[in-house]
Formats: C-alpha cells, sequence, structure tokens
C-alpha cells in the first residue's frame, strides 16, 4: 500500500509518498508561494534526479495536480499512475475536543475541522483547503485526518484546565490542548520499543525541539500532561515565540506601547523566543555557533533553554512518579549535544547519566541512539522523529479497516 501524506500550510504543501509494505520513503517535495509570486517546487525521490522548479501555483488545487505530475512523471515520478496511491493521509493542526484520534474524511469530520477553526485560525483552514484539492483531483480515493491535537486528549482535567472561570472552559472551550502530538506519540512509541518494554510499563518524557519545541510527559503510553496549551505559544523558549510569560505583561505592554490585540499577538508569535532575546537571529544553529565563539546574547539563550528544559523534565518526572526515559527529538533535540549534556548534567540526581562519546555522535545523522552511560537509572534517548511515517501509519490502519 502507497500512502501520500499531505501537510498543507497557508502558501505550501509538504508532501511524502511512502510504501507502507517496507516503510521507504518513495519521494518527498515542497510546493511554496502558492498563490503569491515567485512561487517553486522540488521534489527528492529515491534513483532519480532532483526536481527543481519556479513556477506560479494560483492555488493548493494547482499545487496537488504538480505533485501528482510530478510522482507521475517518467523522469522524476516513482509510480506509474495515480491508481498506485491507496489513500492519502493529511496533517490537521486542530481538533479540539471532537478528536481523540485520527478519522477517515467525510463530510463531517469536514465540518468538525472548520468548527476548530476558531481554535486554529492559522492552521485549520489550510489543511481544509488541502483536503478540498485532494477531494477534488483523487475522486474516490480515502483520506485521514491526523491532529496533532489528539494523542493530548488523554490528559486528565486537571492537567488541561485553566484556574479561569469556568464558564469560560463551558462556553469557549479554552483550556490545554497540546501540539506536536504525532511526533510524542511515534518518539515515546519508538523509546519504549527501544528500550525493549511495553508503553503501559514505561514514564516517558519527551522534548520534541525545533523552531517550534514542546514537552510531553507520557505515562503508560498515554499522554499526562504537555507544555503548549490553547496554542502552540504556551511553553518553552522557541524560535519566535515567547513561551509561557506571566499574563499581565500582555495588558502592560498593550498599555506601554499602544499595542492593538493582533499587534500583541505578532510580537509574541513571531518577534519574541530566541529572535526575541539574540535580537538577530531565530536559528538554533545560528545560536550555538555565535556561543561558542563568546556571543553572551546567544550564551543567554542557550541558558534560558537549558533552564526550561531542566524545569519541566523535572517538573513532570515528579507529576508522573518517576521517569523511565528522557528521549530529545526534533531539529534541536537531534543535532545539538550540548543541550543534552547540559540537561543530563542537571538531572543527574534523578538517575540521568550519559556517555559523552556517543552523545557527541548523535548530531545531524538522523540515527536513533542510547546515549545513556552505564549505570543509568534513567535513560536518554536521541530519536529522529518521523511524523510523516506516524500519518501513514494511521491511514493505512484505518483504510484497511474500511
Amino acid at each position: 500500500m502507497k500512502i501520500l501524506v499531505i501537510n498543507a500550510g497557508s502558501s505550501s504543501i509538504k508532501y511524502q509518498l511512502i510504501d507502507m509494505e517496507t516503510e521507504t520513503l518513495l519521494a518527498k517535495g515542497q510546493a511554496d508561494r502558492i498563490g503569491i509570486e515567485g512561487g517553486n517546487f522540488k521534489q527528492k525521490a529515491e534513483g532519480k534526479p532532483e526536481y527543481k522548479i519556479e513556477i506560479q501555483m494560483a492555488n493548493h488545487a494547482e499545487a496537488v495536480k504538480l505533485v501528482l505530475d510530478t510522482l507521475t512523471s517518467k523522469e522524476y515520478g516513482v509510480i506509474k499512475s495515480l491508481s498506485e496511491i491507496s489513500a492519502v493521509g493529511h496533517r490537521v493542526l486542530h481538533g479540539g475536543e471532537k478528536f481523540s484520534g485520527s478519522v477517515i474524511i467525510d463530510e463531517k469530520v469536514i465540518e468538525a475541522i472548520e468548527e476548530c477553526c476558531e481554535l486554529g485560525p492559522l492552521h485549520n483552514p489550510h489543511n481544509l483547503t488541502g483536503i478540498r484539492a485532494c477531494e477534488k483531483m483523487m475522486p474516490g480515493v480515502p483520506q485521514v485526518a491526523v491532529f496533532d491535537t489528539g494523542f493530548h486528549q488523554t490528559m486528565p482535567d486537571y492537567a488541561y484546565l485553566y484556574a479561569l472561570p469556568y464558564e469560560y472552559y463551558e462556553k469557549y472551550h479554552i483550556r490545554r490542548y497540546g501540539f506536536h502530538g504525532t511526533s510524542h506519540r511515534y518518539v515515546s512509541m519508538r523509546a519504549a520499543e527501544m528500550l525493549g518494554k511495553d508503553p503501559k510499563e514505561l514514564k516517558i518524557v519527551t522534548c520534541h525541539l525545533g523552531n517550534g519545541s514542546s514537552i510531553a510527559a507520557v505515562k503508560g503510553g498515554k499522554c499526562f500532561d504537555t507544555t503548549m496549551g490553547l496554542t502552540p505559544l504556551e511553553g518553552i523558549i522557541m524560535g519566535t515565540r515567547c513561551g509561557s510569560i506571566d499574563p499581565a505583561i500582555v495588558p502592560l505592554l498593550m498599555k506601554k506601547e499602544n499595542l492593538t490585540p493582533d499587534q500583541i499577538d505578532y510580537i509574541m508569535n513571531k518577534k519574541s523566543g530566541i529572535l526575541g532575546v539574540s535580537q538577530t537571529t531565530s536559528d538554533n544553529r545560528d545560536i550555538e555557533e555565535g556561543a561558542k565563539a563568546g556571543n553572551k546574547r546567544y550564551q543567554l539563550v542557550e541558558s534560558m533553554l537549558v533552564h526550561q528544559l531542566t524545569k519541566y523534565i523535572g517538573g513532570y518526572a515528579a507529576a508522573m512518579g518517576g521517569v523511565d526515559a528522557i528521549v530529545f527529538a526534533g531539529g534541536i533535540g537531534e543535532n545539538n549535544p550540548q543541550y543534552r549534556t547540559r540537561v543530563a548534567e542537571n538531572l543527574a540526581f534523578l538517575g540521568v547519566k550519559i556517555d559523552e562519546e556517543i552523545n557527541q555522535k548523535a548530531k545531524r545523522t538522523s540515527v536513533e541512539y542510547d546515549i545513556s552511560a552505564p549505570g543509568a537509572t534513567v535513560k536518554m534517548l536521541v530519536i529522529p522523529t518521523n511524523e510523516e511515517l506516524m500519518i501513514a501509519k494511521d491511514t493505512m490502519e484505518l483504510v484497511g479497516k474500511r
């Protein structure tokens, strides 16, 4: 069974075609600047030359057609016809309280996703555009929605509720939803497999660290708590997001700087985090190089991230009544040994101890590593996340049950 995985954004579509018989990635690509001047498209496929082209795409339907034409082309393609694609799996950001797992898409599901647009205004409408485009270009091919929020729906009420008047939860569904759920689910499952144990036996803290970052407490294979909240803004410091701050800062800055709600929202989401503190970059690779060269502001960014990682991991270990493994994933989590070293040193009291030689190897390799030292009672693992494969697995499972 070949599954096409689609991640549709406001002006882009990222995709992968996966052969699920062997879990082999056949092709991956991206259409950028859809509906904007300067559109471009690229695809990489096993045994084929890389395809790059500058092309205008008026809408997502045109971009999906380009994806399908490229996948079936003689020179760059990996399949002979679209009939080889058994199903399409879509990443959908927000499922609210409506979805605790992945679902086959029908009109009722589309209506429910539309209702969640208020909770995910920057993502859900574009996810729907991708679904509609595939529906138009591939009529009759089953589609599956895999929600970023789904994995976190197992949180207990005392973990997901905010201490606001309860009526706001009842009226507006204001609560912690969490995100990166597909990634947290994948790496926690892989951690259990690496440790040779049943997920139900384990308490794991998973750290998805990239331009957007979140941490999750996974107890018995289910999400117990997570750092992101109603939106992806809450939690630890990120590329351009501030993470958790004193809420009183918001009205204070609005008054001092004469800001509108949209303006303060933009500052917290797009001008803060690593970019806000460094004032020069949101890319952690720049921070890493600059910190080594002695840049004090960049060193401050690193220390802030290490402090917050330590605080959340330690807090989740306490809340779960222990921890068996700590997982690092995502661009920063997988590729920055020094963060893992510093966090391990801070958490030595829990029984965390790493092999520094192995830790240094686990950098930009896309390979799973157990970097724990002999005698460590809490394992530290580096697991490259694979959200696309998780989406494809859910899609295959659901379509196979039809």
